[in-house]
Formats: C-alpha cells, sequence, structure tokens
C-alpha cells in the first residue's frame, strides 16, 4: 500500500465531511431559527462498505 496516496486520500476525504457538515449544520440552525436556544445534539455515523466500519461520534454544539 502507498501510504503517502492512502493519507492524501483520506484528508481529502474527511476536508469533504468538516466543511460539508459544517455548511449543513448552519444552514439547519438558520432555518429553524435555533441561535441561541440552547444546545444542539449532534451524532455523526461512519461506516464504510464492505467493512465492519461503524464508528459512532456524539456531541453537542453550543447555539450561544
Amino acid at each position: 500500500m502507498d501510504e503517502q496516496r492512502f493519507n492524501m486520500s483520506m484528508r481529502k476525504f474527511l476536508k469533504e465531511v468538516g466543511v460539508t457538515s459544517q455548511q449543513e449544520i448552519e444552514r439547519v440552525v438558520r432555518e429553524e431559527s435555533l441561535g441561541g436556544k440552547g444546545k444542539l445534539k449532534v451524532k455523526m455515523v461512519l461506516t464504510a462498505q464492505g467493512t465492519g466500519l461503524d464508528h459512532v461520534v456524539e456531541g453537542e454544539i453550543d447555539l450561544g
């Protein structure tokens, strides 16, 4: 396996996940007028087709 190629591909994917996730969270907060209303509970689920990967990250975003 080419480690450098793997790392670059993974970083590209993770950057896309981060950017698009932030955009979607900002959109829903704006469209549903959630700003200033406590905390938003969020959950991210990562799976990989054909593998046993099932990684869940849960957290809260302070809406100010």
